[in-house]
């Protein structure tokens, strides 16, 4: 069975799960859970206690397989308190296959797990979405990039390339030209360049600001790419273009 954790600090949920697991479990507490912090556009960290574990049946663990595929990048990270050795241990393989982070607590180190929970980096700075119909990935930048930030860009365009002989287009959304944090974000936005504008048709800057339309103007004459600056409120007429074969 699973029930929720009452009291805990803001912007953690957690879960207690017992005894055996089934569909009707994921169904009350888990998928409620996920499908409400995607709604509302929030990140989710998890504190998960399990004091006791005695299986998983079929149909939850098929729940639990296909609710997880959907929602991979909706997490900052999950702890889990337990004092069962082999479910740590496998829980610590599996984390390695994750594509948050994922830490195993005894059940004396539960306010570290919390602490834990609380000290995780925030989320993306870098949102994006895929418009299929148009071929077109529009990226919404409101910070700084940070490398980690440009790393998952790359994951989800080389996903589409995957199957598509190329982007038709792809839509830079800010207020202001965002910058990079450091240097690693510098280098990993080069390296994002270099290994994608071949495939890249076109690239729309929906950004404000002198310098946005500096930068378009110059990476004309070094990407293949066709690149366009729009004011920050065009973002439509942006899209529209960069969908444009």
């Amino acid at each position: 069975m699973i029930e929720k954790i009452p009291d805990l600090p803001a912007g953690i949920d957690g879960l207690r799960s017992s005894g055996s697991l089934n569909c009707e479990d994921y169904d009350k507490f888990v998928v409620p859970l996920v499908d409400g912090a995607v709604r509302e556009g929030r990140r989710l960290r998890c504190l998960v206690e399990i004091p006791s574990f005695t299986g998983i049946t079929p149909a939850a663990a098929f729940e639990d397989v296909s609710l997880g595929l959907r929602v991979l990048r909706a997490f900052d990270g999950c702890a889990i308190v337990t004092d069962m050795a082999w479910l740590a241990g496998t829980t610590r393989l599996a984390a390695f296959l994750m594509p948050y982070p994922v830490r195993v607590f005894p059940t004396t180190e539960r306010a570290d797990a919390i602490a834990w929970l609380q000290a995780l980096p925030g989320a993306p700075r870098l949102t994006h979405r895929i418009l299929p119909d148009a071929g077109v990935v529009v990226v919404e930048a409101a910070d700084p990039l940070r490398a980690q930030d440009v790393a998952e860009l790359a994951t989800v365009i080389d996903g589409w390339l995957t199957e598509h002989a190329s982007l038709h287009g792809l839509v830079l959304h800010a207020t202001t030209f965002p910058g990079w944090e450091n240097v690693e974000g510098l280098v990993a936005h080069l390296r994002f360049v270099l290994e994608h504008h071949k495939r890249i048709e076109k690239v729309a800057l929906a950004v404000d600001g002198t310098l946005a339309a500096v930068a378009a103007r110059l990476a004309e004459h070094v990407v293949h790419a066709e690149v366009r600056g729009f004011g920050n409120s065009d973002l439509d007429a942006a899209i529209a273009w960069a969908s444009t074969a």
